[in-house]
């Protein structure tokens, strides 16, 4: 296909981006900048008021930690997945998609059953005698970061299983021969192959989980804000568009900064790879 014909076809995509998304986002953004009493004054602002400087830091503690634990939960289990016959990767592989089957404000309600004051969790340590009351675990930075690990930890799953399945099984046999075990010779040769596979699916629960509202409204509270709860206090009820557009910006900043971040150190992994080989 000639770069003439591949331009046209995608002009329309790039229309439809620039009039629906790049164009509204700047109307919203462009006047934020000269807000103050000197350009940029209100982003400075917000990174010394320490009321919104601890929701910044609570929302990207939050997204790391959310990321870090579907890591650690969905690449062993996309591992496994991906060694199972192909009758059976297609069933485990749904079962490990049906949260994302479901509407989020549903699967919100459902955790505040489980860790409200009266929830399962509650109830079955009261009856067990470990505590004398219910312990506060809804409206807390646990209860967001277990409804965010339940949320996204199918997209690091399907993604990292994704690039496992096409790593043959003699790689692993060839390194249980020269003397390694099963862990070592998963984390020198499937982990590194794969390791694409998890930057991409870290940076889907990362920004994911930076950019998610209804799972931190509903389990987290008003006194539990992050950047997104924040972003529609600011626009919806205080009426400060300009805030809210501050914010807005600010948040996409910190997931562009973290993509490239995570894009680096794959980079970086890679070489150091390939001078180890």
């Amino acid at each position: 296909m000639k770069k003439s014909s591949a331009f046209i076809m995608v002009v329309p995509g790039l229309v439809i981006l620039a009039v629906c998304l790049f164009l509204p986002l700047l109307r919203v953004l462009i006047p934020s900048f000269h807000t103050g009493d000197y350009p940029f004054s209100a982003y400075v602002e917000f990174f010394q008021d320490e009321y919104y400087l601890k929701i910044f830091m609570r929302t990207v503690k939050v997204a790391f930690i959310t990321t870090a634990v579907c890591m650690a939960a969905g690449v062993p289990t996309a591992y496994f997945i991906s060694r199972c016959q192909k009758k059976w990767r297609g069933i485990l592989l749904s079962v490990s998609i049906f949260p994302l089957m479901t509407n989020s404000v549903i699967r919100s309600f459902a955790w505040i059953n489980i860790l409200g004051s009266n929830g399962i969790i509650n109830r079955f340590l009261m009856a067990a005698g470990l505590v004398e009351k219910p312990a506060k675990l809804l409206y807390t930075d646990f209860a967001i970061i277990i409804g965010s690990v339940y949320l996204f930890l199918p997209l690091m799953i399907v993604t990292v299983a994704g690039i496992m399945e096409n790593i043959e099984d003699d790689m692993m046999e060839a390194a249980l021969s020269l003397g390694a075990d099963r862990f070592k010779a998963f984390m020198k040769v499937i982990f590194p192959i794969s390791l694409p596979g998890i930057i991409v699916g870290g940076i889907l629960v990362f920004t994911g989980t930076l950019t998610a509202y209804t799972t931190p409204q509903l389990l987290g509270g008003n006194k539990h804000m992050v950047l997104a709860t924040f972003i529609y206090q600011r626009a919806m009820s205080v009426g400060d568009w300009n805030g809210a557009a501050v914010i807005s910006l600010i948040m996409i900043a910190t997931t562009l900064a973290v993509i490239k971040g995570l894009n680096a150190l794959s980079a970086r992994l890679d070489r150091r790879g390939g001078n180890h080989a």
